[in-house]
C-alpha cells in the first residue's frame, strides 16, 4: 500500500516513516504543499495529512485533492478543536487523529479506513506491482494503468512466470517447458516469439524501448522493473 505522509515536522516525520516501512507500507515523504502536489499520483493509496504547513494548510491540499480524486485522506495534526476536525471531515476527510500520533493506532485507523472503501491492505498481500502493471493471481487479473486488460491463458502464465523470477534470465527453453501446453495446444519457439509479441503489445507504451520484458539474445528472457509482493519491494 502506497502512503503519502505530508508533514513539516522532519523528526516526526523520519520516525513516521521508518515506522510505517517496518509494517510494509510504502511510504512517500512531504514537508509541504508543493512537494506534495507534485507527488501525488494515482498510485497513492492514502494520504497522511498535517494541517498547519510552511506554505498553507492542509485543508488546501484536501479540497484540491478531493476535486479529482477518492484517494482516502486521514488528517494529523495537533489541532484538536472540535472546529477543526468538523471541518477537516465536512471537506473530505476520512479520519482525523490529534497528536502526538501512536503507530499502533494509526496502523489501525489507516486499515479501517481502507477497510470502508473496500481497499483492505490484506488485499495487497495477493497481488504482483511492477511499475504500471498489478496482477491479482488469485482472480487471475492484470491491469496497466489501472486498466484491465485481457490476455490469454498462455500469456497470463508467461507474465508471472517472468515476474516471479524478476531479474532472472529464463532460458528459452525453460519457458517454454513451463508453457507446455497451458492452452491446450503445442509452444514451440515460433508460438513463443508471438507470445512474447503479444504480451509487450499488451503491456508496453513502446514495444520499442520495453521497459519490462527484455530480450537476452541467445538465450531467452528476463523481466527488468522492480516486482513488489505482499505489499513490499
Amino acid at each position: 500500500m502506497n502512503i503519502l505522509l505530508v508533514e513539516d515536522d522532519m523528526a516526526l516525520s523520519m520516525g513516521m516513516e521508518y515506522a510505517l516501512k517496518k509494517e510494509e507500507f510504502q511510504v512517500k515523504v512531504c514537508k509541504n504543499l508543493k512537494e506534495s502536489r507534485m507527488q501525488f499520483s494515482d498510485d497513492i493509496d492514502i494520504i497522511l495529512l498535517d494541517i498547519m504547513l510552511p506554505d498553507g494548510n492542509g485543508y488546501e491540499f484536501c479540497k484540491e485533492v478531493r476535486e479529482k480524486s477518492n484517494v482516502p485522506i486521514i488528517f494529523m495534526t495537533a489541532l484538536e478543536e472540535e472546529s477543526n476536525i468538523v471541518m477537516g471531515l465536512d471537506i473530505g476527510g476520512d479520519d482525523y487523529i490529534t497528536k502526538p500520533v501512536r503507530i499502533k493506532e494509526l496502523v489501525s485507523r489507516i486499515n479501517a479506513v481502507m477497510r470502508r472503501r473496500g481497499l483492505e491492505k490484506e488485499s495487497d498481500s495477493s497481488r504482483l506491482i511492477s511499475g504500471d502493471i498489478i496482477v491479482e493471481p488469485l482472480k487471475c487479473k492484470v491491469y496497466v494503468n489501472k486498466v484491465e486488460v485481457q490476455l490469454t491463458t498462455a500469456e497470463y502464465k508467461l507474465l508471472l512466470l517472468l515476474m516471479e523470477n524478476k531479474g532472472n534470465v529464463l532460458p528459452r527453453n525453460t519457458i517454454l517447458e513451463k508453457l507446455w501446453d497451458c492452452d491446450g495446444s503445442f509452444v514451440d519457439g515460433n508460438t513463443l516469439n508471438v507470445y512474447i509479441k503479444r504480451l509487450r503489445e499488451k503491456l508496453e507504451e513502446d514495444i520499442k524501448a520495453s521497459r519490462y520484458i527484455e530480450t537476452i539474445r541467445g538465450f531467452g528472457y528476463r523481466w527488468k522493473e522492480e516486482v513488489r509482493k505482499n505489499g513490499a519491494l
